[in-house]
């Protein structure tokens, strides 16, 4: 296989720029362009070592560097690594990145040092994808959690599910196979309640997808309610800085403004709209359409109410219009009084909360709702928790198999039948695993990595 090199840091300047090379030759093309100040060469060190000198091409001297030496099978890659640390100047490390080219290295594709892990055994094709989940991760929840694939989470809880589902299904092929022998047959009870057991593990994992979603993804929320509530000031609060005009004018916001903000540890793509009132201004209007719009895409909804005032007919028809389903009725300007019935409202959203965005209170109570309502708060930090699509369509696939061959079960069909379907959870969780997945699959997982990973 050919040795692959490229640049392994973020392409721009920084205090340290690493080019990674890997490969059989990866050690041999390091010694033609690094020259350590002791004069050992690479080629005579152990792993885990490393050296400080000089790397050079062509033109001469490049930089002084760092060589990070790791010989297979114990590297990221599980073959001979270098990695070459430098100046983070975007110029040094392409210039070094060239000269290793030219020594007779070859650039690496999207993801092929990753790629080449999972190939080598170093890991599952669910642990190689949250690899990028790792890099893209926006906050705490969003870490841990491919930080828990990464480490195996997925892969040795579907582990368990196949080994079970492999000792099972043997049992019955060769208590079908060889009748004449005296294998003791599965006594149906026992079946059941193994087949009920990987069944409720399974549909734990489908079930915390919408949420994993959300913690990796974030959630296209949408700020909307009458002209002067406060929107604009809960979105600027949010953002930490002025986003939106804040102003005691009715209908300032005409378009709609989008931030991403951090509440918690959930990343929210905020939306602030034009406020919704029957106005005759065509470009107010316009705003208003757009607002309405808004809703129908939106994964979470924050009515924004202004509590200093009785609420009226018009913030009613805006909560029917918003709906129940993922929406948090915010009840603003409690600083100056409150004359909003709360159990009024509730018949409406999902939650109420109350805030003040001008004196920043209430966020907290904000952040619990949309917690609450994604699922966050019944999420049991042991569980599995995925955002990946593949992983979710093939985890639904073998449950659905579980499923028949339960319901084949309660209606006393052939064990034959149950077989087949337990056979087909198998193959569906091996795909999941990376170990019968297709060329295509793989090529399709790795194709959305950086160059360099």
């Amino acid at each position: 296989m050919k040795t692959i090199a490229a640049i392994a840091t973020a392409q721009g300047s920084g205090g340290i720029g690493i080019v990674r090379i890997s490969g059989e030759k990866a050690i041999e093309i390091s010694d033609k362009v690094f020259k350590s100040i002791d004069q050992n060469k690479l080629s005579n060190q152990k792993g885990y070592r490393a050296k400080y000198g000089y790397t050079f091409d062509k033109e001469g001297k490049i930089d002084e560097t760092i060589a990070l030496i790791f010989r297979a099978p114990k590297s990221y890659t599980g073959e001979d690594v270098v990695e070459l640390s430098c100046h983070g100047g975007v110029y040094i490390t392409r210039r070094l990145l060239r000269a290793v080219l030219e020594s007779g290295a070859e650039m690496a594709g999207p993801g092929e040092f990753t790629k080449r892990a999972f190939l080598n055994g170093k890991m599952d094709l669910t642990q190689a994808e949250s690899v990028m989940d790792l890099i893209s991760a926006k906050g705490k929840r969003a870490n841990d959690m491919a930080l828990s694939i990464r480490e195996g989470s997925l892969v040795n809880k579907i582990e368990e599910i196949k080994s079970k589902l492999i000792e099972m299904t043997a049992h019955l092929c060769v208590w079908a196979d060889y009748p004449e022998e005296d294998i003791q047959q599965l006594e149906l009870k026992v079946l059941k309640k193994d087949i009920d057991s990987i069944n409720n593990t399974l549909q734990k994992v489908i079930n915390n997808y919408d949420s994993g979603c959300a913690i990796k993804e974030g959630i296209r929320t949408v700020l909307i309610g009458k002209p002067n509530v406060g929107k604009s000031t809960l979105m600027n609060m949010l953002s930490g800085y002025e986003k939106s005009i804040v102003t005691d004018i009715p209908g300032t916001t005409r378009d709609t403004i989008e931030e991403t903000v951090m509440l918690g540890d959930i990343q929210l793509r905020l939306i602030d709209t034009a406020g919704i009132r029957e106005t005759e201004n065509y470009v107010e209007k316009i705003g208003v359409d757009r607002a309405k719009e808004s809703i129908i895409s939106a994964g979470l909804k924050l009515i924004v109410i202004d509590g200093s005032k009785e609420i009226d007919d018009e913030d009613i028809k805006i909560l029917e219009e918003a709906g129940n389903e993922n929406s948090i009725a915010i009840i603003n300007k409690i600083d100056i009084d409150n004359k909003i019935d709360k159990e009024r409202i509730s018949k409406y959203a999902s939650k109420v909360v109350e805030i003040s965005a001008k004196e920043k209170k209430g966020i907290e109570d904000l952040k619990e709702a949309v917690y609450d309502i994604i699922g966050m708060t019944k999420i049991d930090a042991s569980e599995v928790i995925i955002s990946n699509e593949r992983q979710f369509n093939i985890i639904k696939k073998a449950y659905k198999c579980t499923q028949e061959a339960d319901e084949i079960l309660k209606i006393g069909m052939t064990l034959d039948a149950i077989t087949v379907l337990l056979q087909d959870a198998i193959q569906e969780l091996m795909e999941l695993s990376g170990e019968r997945a297709s060329d295509k699959v793989i090529e399709e997982v790795f194709s959305k990595f950086c160059v360099g990973k």
